[in-house]
């Protein structure tokens, strides 16, 4: 047999066992894909998730999935969360379910208001019509009820529609900085002033790695593997060549516009929405007790979690606030 032969069936076999060592990881966004999920694409394109030993299949959420109840049936190992809201959450209903990371040191969520209409400043805000989601009327707008004065009688239901908001120039509404912005710019011909309530006391972590209670305690090496990856592709996502991992967002969601994901990453860099605060020290991912008591808190005062729970079951940071990836941020 050929020298030549007998190296190439034993690079196979090596191909092969290495193929067999990974573990497979089902890993569920709560929507469908886009530049907001980008580093997990990252991760899996440029072959960080396999540097780590893991096969991961990127599971999309829509308008007809529940990715956050596979999760706690123990269906899929992971799940990318909202916020801390969701977290403190599972722990008043004792689902077996904790954050493990949080790639968005910023919840990306914010308000927005024509320009020139006397809605120039955030204090300005209580006094418009506020076209705001079911959902975050039952959360954020209580903090901002009592952090600022909005008033429940301002609310008119956002439907995830922004032409009410585009015909009512005495109006604002809700949105995420890395989207809604993007649509009345393209549908209403004007930028809109743009106000990130991250910016303004709204300290919730968002985009959280979520795992079951029971995979942090008998697989901690997973757990560890997983998110270190998924830091190092959002690195590589907001500061290297992201082209791949685009490609693999538009193929999961055909919908989804060139013009779009470049908007989306352009603002998560403009409000350091990945990568700013406690995150340039300690790496993408970090969480700190201080942040989310503080966060907690501002909710119990707000009415929207109980006090009698114990939030530190919502998260573990045992796994996070290393460095990791750092040194793919760019030196400038």
């Amino acid at each position: 047999m050929k020298l030549s032969a007998i190296l190439s069936a034993l690079a196979g076999t090596l191909l092969a066992q290495s193929a067999l060592a990974l573990d497979k990881v089902t890993f569920a966004t709560n929507w469908l894909a886009e530049a907001e999920h980008g580093g997990f694409y990252q991760a899996v394109v440029d072959g960080t998730y396999a540097k780590y030993g893991l096969e991961v299949k990127i599971q999309q959420g829509g308008p007809q999935a529940n990715n956050r109840l596979l999760l706690a049936t123990g269906r899929i190992d992971f799940y990318m969360g909202g916020n801390m809201i969701q977290a403190f959450t599972a722990v008043e209903q004792n689902v077996p379910t904790l954050a493990v990371s949080s790639l968005f040191q910023k919840d990306p969520i914010i308000f927005m208001s024509h320009p020139g209409e006397g809605f120039d400043k955030f204090e300005d805000l209580p006094k418009a019509t506020a076209f705001v989601a079911k959902e975050n009327l039952a959360s954020v707008y209580q903090w901002l009820k009592l952090a600022y004065g909005f008033r429940e009688d301002k609310v008119k239901p956002y439907t995830f529609n922004p032409a009410p908001f585009i015909a009512d120039k005495k109006s604002i509404q809700q949105g995420y900085v890395t989207s809604e912005p993007f649509e009345v710019e393209r549908q209403g011909k004007f930028k809109p002033n743009v106000f990130l309530l991250a910016d303004n006391g709204y300290d919730s972590y968002s985009t959280t790695i979520e795992a079951r209670r029971e995979t942090v305690e008998k697989n901690p090496d997973l757990v560890q593997r997983f998110v270190d990856a998924s830091a190092i592709g959002w690195y590589n996502y907001i500061y290297g060549d992201n082209k791949a991992a685009n490609a693999a967002i538009r193929k999961d969601n055909p919908d989804i516009t060139d013009e779009q994901i470049a908007f989306s990453i352009a603002k998560m860099k403009e409000y350091g929405i990945v990568d700013s605060g406690d995150s340039l020290k300690s790496g993408i991912g970090v969480m700190t007790d201080e942040r989310n008591k503080a966060f907690f808190d501002k909710m119990v005062k707000s009415g929207v979690i109980k006090a009698d729970i114990d939030y530190r079951k919502a998260y573990d940071l045992r796994f996070i606030g290393k460095g990791v990836g750092l040194d793919k941020r760019p030196k400038n």
